[in-house]
């Protein structure tokens, strides 16, 4: 009777952590998919250069700024049926996108998808957490979970250069939508019905909309430094305007009497703080990068879609080695010198990217710098899931769960409209080979000092503690 229990609750726990892989490749997918087809879209629907990066901000800023409406909810509503509300919306959001005319079509699909995102990530890894809360099955389920993220990210890649070169870029969008419906069949059989929160108040809307419309000023502010210089009237009243809306977001999540999407005390967590201060510089470097790569192979080498998502592969089989490294090193060292050391490794690759020149090649200025950014990104994955999240208490899982993901996301909008905005300014209105590899080499130098400033975070404020050990004992109390 023993071992039938045991057997069940294994093939149970195999079965969310299965769901949970799928829903991660998906999201992380979608997150690289659109790159390599980002000339093609902006031939196709006419957009402009700067207007272009707003396929992936609308994403990553509607992603970001819900995503700890997104946790909440999934705290009190239930993971399972927040999960499956998410997959819904997200798979409806990919169709609609895949059939846009105009680029404000596309752009608002892409905030569509990002809010189906917000909704199903946070409930994903918080279903996560509370199916493995302790010990070596936690160190393996983050593993897979960070293998899979670096797999959908990568393959998002190779897929979207094979798709839109083959079969045209409105195939980035509809490739989310089968995906989508395998995984809610998944959710739907695998995940269990979970309990809600006792809590009588409800999520904190007002919060979630502030949060948004801040950051979305602030990016906006940010790229329309090319037409409207930091000094003018109108850069300075959108910057202030943004500013006031943060404020006004943390001074409603003070005093609400609603759910607020993040109580500010989990920051006095030294791990908590750090983990997220170290994802948003990891998220602005790693959202620039990948940009930049796709735009130098394709504009300035002139390589095709579907060669250059080959090209990809490398990076996607590195971060997987350092998925696995992470694994194997996670009970052997302290997890902010993982995060740390993986830190700088991405860092020694991006730098070396930076050496790229108009009339360079793949072999000398692209696979050497894409093996060593990779395996030190990979090295990153899992330790900072792993220490964002620990000695949280269980009820918090989704709030911390989603603030992680969220400071990913918002750091992908704000880096790549930073960095972006400083490599338009260095190509000028040049679009010759030279001009636009001169931008984007110093776009890579821009991404390499950011993560030396997250390696310097993951020492100075990251707790020496191994997270795995650290939540054990954490928990014993919660158990007794």
């Amino acid at each position: 009777m023993f071992e039938k229990s045991t057997d069940a609750a294994m093939a149970r726990t195999g079965l969310v952590l299965t769901a949970v892989a799928v829903v991660q490749f998906m999201v992380s997918l979608d997150l690289s998919v659109v790159n390599v087809g980002l000339p093609q879209i902006a031939t196709g629907l006419g957009f402009g250069a700067l207007g272009l990066t707003w396929v992936i901000h609308a994403y990553a800023l509607t992603f970001g700024g819900l995503l700890l409406l997104g946790g909440k909810a999934a705290d009190r509503y239930g993971r399972r049926r927040v999960l499956l509300l998410g997959l819904v919306v997200f798979g409806l959001a990919s169709l609609a996108g895949g059939f846009a005319q105009v680029p404000g079509q596309l752009v608002a699909a892409r905030a569509a998808q990002g809010i189906g995102a917000a909704t199903l990530a946070p409930a994903a890894l918080s279903l996560l957490t509370a199916t493995f809360p302790t010990g070596k099955q936690r160190i393996r389920a983050f593993g897979v979970w960070s293998a899979m993220n670096a797999a959908g990210g990568a393959f998002g890649v190779l897929a979207g250069g094979l798709l839109t070169q083959y079969a045209g870029w409105r195939w980035v969008m509809f490739v989310s939508v089968p995906m989508a419906a395998v995984a809610l069949a998944l959710a739907w059989r695998g995940v269990p019905t979970d309990s809600t929160t006792a809590r009588a108040g409800r999520p904190d809307v007002l919060g979630a909309v502030l949060a948004t419309a801040g950051m979305t000023l602030l990016v906006y502010g940010v790229v329309r430094t090319d037409r409207y210089p930091w000094s003018s009237a109108t850069t300075l009243l959108t910057l202030l305007i943004a500013v006031a809306l943060l404020a006004a977001f943390i001074a409603v999540e003070k005093t609400t009497r609603r759910e607020p999407l993040i109580r500010l005390g989990l920051f006095a967590n030294r791990s908590v703080s750090g983990a997220n201060a170290f994802n948003l510089l990891v998220g602005a470097a790693m959202a620039s990068a990948f940009y930049f790569t796709s735009l130098y192979l394709q504009r300035v080498l002139g390589i095709g879609p579907a060669e250059t998502g080959l090209m990809f592969l490398p990076f996607a089989l590195g971060v997987v080695v350092g998925a696995v490294l992470a694994v194997k090193l996670g009970y052997r060292l302290p997890a902010r010198t993982l995060l740390a050391g993986g830190a700088l490794l991405t860092a020694a690759g991006f730098a070396w990217f930076g050496l790229i020149t108009a009339d360079g090649s793949y072999l000398t200025n692209i696979l050497g710098p894409s093996i060593v950014a990779s395996v030190g990104f990979g090295l990153c994955l899992g330790p900072v899931v792993a220490t964002a999240t620990a000695g949280v208490d269980p009820r918090e899982t989704g709030m911390a769960s989603g603030l992680l993901n969220s400071t990913r996301q918002l750091g992908a909008s704000l880096g790549l409209a930073a960095v972006g905005t400083a490599a338009h300014d260095r190509s000028g209105q040049s679009v010759t080979p030279q001009a636009l590899s001169d931008g984007y080499a110093l776009g890579f130098t821009l991404c390499a000092a950011l993560l030396v400033a997250a390696a310097l975070i993951a020492f100075a404020v990251v707790r020496r503690t191994n997270p795995a050990v650290q939540v054990e004992r954490d928990l014993v109390p919660l158990r007794d």
